[in-house]
């Protein structure tokens, strides 16, 4: 379950400036609701720790636009 501060978008829509620099600044989500349905989540950008994370766990692909000898599985 994500954990953060919920506001309504109307509230968000009069507060947003302040808002999103609170989001920077504590790195604490900021969930949006719609008459009481939680609708929109917004976070941090954390593309480069995620990015850092995965360097050197990715396959390479010589030949990414040939096909492959192995079959696929289809996902349930």
């Amino acid at each position: 379950m994500t954990l953060g501060m919920k506001v309504s978008k109307s509230y968000f829509k009069a507060h947003a400036l302040e808002l999103l620099r609170r989001v920077e600044a504590t790195g604490e989500p900021l969930i949006l609701s719609d008459r009481g349905r939680l609708v929109l989540e917004i976070r941090p950008y954390r593309g480069e720790e995620v990015r850092k994370r995965l360097r050197g766990t990715l396959l390479r692909y010589e030949q990414p636009t040939e096909p492959t000898d192995e079959p696929w599985e289809a996902l349930a």
